[in-house]
């Protein structure tokens, strides 16, 4: 069974085709970036309807497939920006209608989780998701997927470029900011954790203040590590609460270098396994889609008429079903 699959909740347009195996023929995509600034969501809808036939095409050629060959569609469904979501509903309602292929719609969150299982093995983890729109600590309990904490205003991947565009680095920010690292000394910054969730507009706010009056490298420096500490101060009392032996890092930010070893130490002084997904499926990719799909419709059981396609641009991973674990 081959599942091809759409992603386009956000900035990254991809497609992704796997089988019901888990291999993973092709996982296409082309993202929107800027110079000196963030970006509008029409502008990101209007790159992600541009771009969609040829991330077709490229994804259906290093497959070596066509239409013919997929089984089931599956799409970003939610959470994200509405008018990127609908660009991929759009396009899978369309590619469903023409080759009367199945075609569901999945939550965005899970689909990062669980490709992070599939390509690390890991089986049930503790998870950190980060990303741009998100940042939770995350583990399966009773037939859903549970959030132990998360942040309270912004999620850390936006942190991190809302300072890297005050810096003058465009989008995005974060491989700048993270490369930057080693180079900078600590200055004093907010440290915000509130239990079992984080803030990280106030330690925001205070680095901006600080542009003009420190060097770029030491703003970036102690905004990464201050925000990335708040994390696995929370990540660690999480894994002392469920008892996890596994802890998998996902989302774009999972790309960072700094946070990988920062949480590598954490879990070898508690004597713990952490894995990272390849860099690849760290951001956002049409793969993670078509992988959900696959335990959704066939192992979950999951179906969706055309009509129950709606785009859902609020949907918290806490709220969706998992039916196949």
């Amino acid at each position: 069974m081959n599942i091809f699959g759409i992603e386009s909740t956000a900035h990254t347009f991809g497609v992704g085709i796997v089988n019901s195996k888990g291999k993973i023929f092709a996982n296409e995509r082309d993202t929107l970036k800027t110079e000196g600034r963030g970006f509008l969501p029409r502008e990101i809808a209007e790159h992600n309807f541009a771009v969609a036939p040829n991330i077709f095409e490229s994804a259906l050629n290093k497959a070596n497939m066509a239409m013919k060959n997929i089984d089931l569609i599956s799409f970003s469904q939610g959470p994200g920006f509405g008018q990127c979501l609908s660009c991929g509903a759009v396009f899978g309602r369309a590619l469903s209608l023409k080759y009367g292929i199945p075609l569901i719609g999945i939550n965005h969150c899970v689909a990062h989780i669980e490709i992070g299982k599939l390509v690390t093995g890991l089986k049930d983890p503790l998870t950190i998701f980060t990303s741009g729109a998100n940042t939770q600590i995350i583990a399966h309990k009773n037939g859903r997927y549970r959030v132990f904490g998360e942040t309270l205003d912004m999620g850390l991947g936006n942190a991190v470029d809302h300072l890297g565009r005050y810096l003058g680095y465009g989008f995005p920010a974060g491989p700048i900011m993270d490369n930057m690292y080693p180079q900078g000394k600590y200055i004093d910054l907010p440290y915000t954790v509130k239990g079992m969730d984080l803030a990280f507009s106030g330690v925001l706010t205070a680095a901006r203040n600080k542009i003009g009056k420190e060097s770029k490298e030491d703003i970036s420096h102690s905004f990464i590590h201050n925000a990335y500490s708040m994390l696995l101060e929370v990540t660690e009392r999480a894994l002392a609460y469920t008892q996890k032996e596994e802890l998998l890092v996902v989302g774009g930010v999972a790309a960072s270098k700094t946070l990988r070893e920062m949480a590598g130490i954490m879990a070898k002084d508690r004597g713990i396994k952490v894995a990272y997904p390849e860099m690849q499926y760290c951001g956002d990719n049409g793969a993670m889609i078509a992988w959900q799909g696959y335990l959704q419709y066939v192992k979950g059981k999951d179906r969706q008429s055309i009509e129950e396609t709606v785009v859902k641009p609020y949907q918290r991973l806490d709220s969706v079903d998992i039916s196949y674990i």
